[in-house]
Formats: C-alpha cells, structure tokens, sequence
C-alpha cells in the first residue's frame, strides 16, 4: 500500500508510448531512450521494474523489451480506453498527480490541484489547449457507453428542445437526438469546446437539429428550452459554485421548463476514491439525492422524480417551484 514505484512506472510508461514504440516485436532498451529522448540506463532501470510486475516482458537473448497484455492496455488504441488516464501530459494523469499535496487538501480544505500547478483545473485548461483537447477527450470516452443510455433509459420525448448545460464536445446531446429523431438541442460549453462539438454533430448528420451556443454556465443561459440538462457537472463543483449553476438553469428554464441532473450518486455509481478526487482537484463532491435535491430546493427546484439511466449514473428531474427560491 506505500508503494509509489510501481503506479508511477506505468504512469511514465504511458507517458513515453513505451508500449506502443515497443509492439509486438518488442525493442531494446537503447532503442526506446533514443526515440524517447531518456537516458539508456534510466530507461532501463523503468523497463525491469515494468518486468517484474508483469507490464512488460524481457527477451534475455534479444535484449527486446516487450507489452505483454496486461502492458498492452497502456497503448493509444487499446479499447480498454486507459492511457489518457496515466498519461502526465494529459488533462487526467495531470490531475491524478495533485494528489501528491491531498495533506493541503486535508488541512485546508483548499484544491490540491491549485496548490499544486498555481491555478485551478478550469483556468489550467484555459491556459494550455492541449490539455483542454485531451480533456474533452476523455469525457466523449467515458460517455461512449453511458451515453446510449441515457438516450434510451430517460423520456426525452417529452420534450422538443434540450439545451445541453456544459455538454462538452456533444457526446451525449448526439445520443439523445439520434434515439429521438424529433428532438432538437444545443450544447453550451466554451468556445473550444463547442466546436468540436459542431464538427461532431456535422459528421454525425445531426446538424439540421443540433447547435451550439459558446459562454459559461456562470452567465445567463439562452431561455426557449423546455429541458436543461447537466450531466456530470455538479459533482466539479462546492455547494455555492452547484447553487449557482442550478439558479441559472432554473432562471433560465422558468416558468415551466425541467432541469434534469445526471450524476454518479455517492454509494451509488461515486466510490470513496472518486469523492476524494473531486474534492482535492475541484473541491468538488459527489452527493446523495437528498443532498442534490436540497441544493436544488434552495434555487427554486423542486424534486419530480429519480432513476437509473445509465451505468454508474442517476437522472434526477426538476421542475421550477411555485414558491420564491431562498437562494
């Protein structure tokens, strides 16, 4: 359990592309320093500790260093999806690597992210594209199964036009309106983002019936949707930073739009690692219904109904209080 040898290997491992710059048939260790741009011998050292825990294998009379399956999964391509999540040059392993300062975390209550890189993840993205990318690409990866779900589990055909609140490159909103051909939608996401996700929708041919609108979910919302869906957005953010983005869905939906919330609930899709990861890179959390429905509540939303809609995640449904909101 104190072991950082081992994680941090694979970590570096994935980093490099040493399974990927290895293949099949397998390379020496020379050979992958040179294209790596390492050194030899340190290299070396990385690659028999990846031996000895069955990440690679050593052909004694070649000298060639070779995946085996297990190392197979740290290449770009493997389906098992897993690189971006290792990889330190990415927007997930960067993240992963915060929790080196979680004591900050512990202590103050503060993000260990921030601590750690001297700005906060979204102001990290903002300032490095190539992060941003990898992480719009990790979030269209961990919805590639979730996201057909959620378009057959949850009646959307209640409704003729979703706005898709921080809906990334448009994974989901794409699933949704290919299960419901008379749906209409848009993302709002930031400007980089909100182009691959029109470049999505384009190649998808949805784009007759999907947009995108480019701003924060901070600022005022474009009103006209009768469904404003945030899906895995919550959980990024504290109490007061969630109140607000619920306020503007529910400003933005009144007098009789729906807010539907799709998160991993606490016990129930959201493990102990994963509250502790939102809480030292976001000082986010993940939540009960009842802790979800009590934010809701204070911004004016009252709590329709909830229900499984995918692996791991939960469709909460709102609707806009009769009552003036104590938020």
């Amino acid at each position: 359990m104190a072991d950082l040898a081992t994680p941090m290997s694979i970590r570096v491992a994935a980093t490099l592309g040493l399974a990927e710059r290895a293949g099949g048939a397998g390379a020496t260790a020379e050979r992958l320093a040179a294209e790596t741009g390492t050194v030899p011998s340190a290299l070396r050292c990385l690659l028999d500790h990846l031996v000895a825990v069955g990440v690679f294998d050593l052909d004694a009379e070649s000298g060639h260093y070779r995946p085996t399956s297990l190392g197979a999964q740290l290449s770009e391509d493997a389906p098992e999806g897993i690189k971006p999540l290792l990889d330190i040059n990415r927007a997930g392993g960067r993240a992963d690597l915060a929790f080196v300062d979680l004591l900050e975390t512990i202590t103050t209550g503060a993000s260990a992210y921030a601590h750690r890189y001297g700005r906060d993840f979204w102001a990290d993205l903002d300032a490095r594209p190539e992060l941003r990318r990898s992480f719009d690409a990790q979030m269209s990866w961990r919805f590639r199964v979730q996201a057909p779900q959620i378009a057959q589990r949850f009646d959307w055909s209640r409704f003729t036009e979703i706005l898709d609140v921080g809906g990334g490159d448009g994974t989901v909103l794409a699933a949704i309106l290919h299960a419901r051909p008379g749906l209409r939608g848009r993302v709002l996401d930031l400007a980089p983002t909100t182009t691959a996700a029109a470049d999505r929708f384009a190649a998808a041919g949805l784009d007759d019936r999907a947009g995108t609108v480019s701003g924060s979910f901070f600022d005022p919302l474009p009103v006209g949707a009768d469904a404003y869906l945030l899906s895995d957005i919550l959980h990024d953010w504290d109490d007061d930073h969630a109140r607000k983005i619920l306020a503007g869905c529910r400003r933005a939906a009144a007098p009789n739009g729906t807010v539907v919330v799709i998160e991993p609930l606490r016990g129930q899709g959201a493990g102990t690692a994963m509250d502790l990861f939102m809480l030292m890179c976001f000082g986010g959390r993940e939540r009960t219904v009842d802790e979800l429905a009590g934010l809701a509540a204070d911004c004016g939303l009252t709590l329709r109904g909830c229900s499984p809609v995918a692996e791991g995640r939960t469709a909460l449904e709102f609707t806009v209080a009769r009552r003036r909101p104590a938020w």
